[in-house]
């Protein structure tokens, strides 16, 4: 707990965070190839950045603050055991679609009781993965609800989507940006710099812009469609 890095819990092993090799591929049915496979096309063509996700390699993720963790989706209740007693998991966000988890064969209501029984909070803020709209739409009420979380104080939040690339890093940078005194630049470029993804920036900061314009408060939000990345 507390190194930094991405870390990888390989199916079949019960201890450990640290980065650990695989050979991918073996032991792999044809048919999880093939999903990985049309998952990282989908990926590369809808959001045009060279990542891949290697469901084979279990969950991996990243700690971004010391109270916040973004990474790919549990698989299994083991995993939910390894965030607890590992890295001190208090709260897991999860901003899968039901479609997702089914499309990987995740048993989500084992997840979840095992979670009740270890005492962790765990939320849903669904988002329609590769769309940037539904993403704009869903940040403000998955940010609430992770400031809520580390708020709390009770241990730190797991944030995750499928591979933990897009909408994951999305709602991180956009808690960074909007509770943690950075400018948008600083916050992307400070999770992006620990966990290599591809979040879409547009929605970020159309999502910043819906809230300001919104909010009869506040003056105009003159900044909202010139920030740079």
């Amino acid at each position: 707990m507390g190194r930094t890095g991405i870390h990888c819990r390989l199916p079949g092993h019960s201890h450990g965070s640290g980065v650990e090799e695989n050979p991918r591929g073996k032991n792999l049915s044809l048919s999880s190839t093939n999903k990985m496979e049309e998952y990282n096309i989908a990926m590369k063509r809808m959001m045009r950045n060279p990542y891949e996700y290697h469901h084979d390699l279990g969950m991996n993720y990243t700690l971004i603050t010391d109270n916040l963790i973004v990474g790919s989706q549990p698989q299994k209740p083991e995993d939910i055991e390894h965030l607890r007693h590992e890295e001190n998991v208090a709260y897991i966000l999860n901003l899968q679609q039901d479609k997702d988890i089914e499309f990987w064969g995740i048993d989500l209501k084992s997840i979840k009781q095992r979670c009740q029984k270890l005492g962790i909070r765990h939320m849903r803020r669904p988002a329609t993965d590769f769309d940037p709209d539904s993403l704009r739409s869903v940040l403000p009420k998955a940010v609430s609800s992770l400031e809520w979380a580390i708020s709390e104080g009770k241990g730190r939040v797991y944030v995750h989507c499928t591979a933990g690339l897009g909408r994951a890093p999305a709602v991180a940078i956009a808690y960074m940006f909007w509770f943690c005194s950075m400018n948008l630049k600083t916050a992307y470029d400070t999770l992006t710099s620990k966990r290599p993804c591809g979040p879409n920036k547009r929605s970020i900061r159309a999502a910043t812009y819906d809230l300001a314009k919104n909010d009869p408060w506040k003056e105009p939000f003159r900044e909202a469609t010139g920030i740079c990345f």
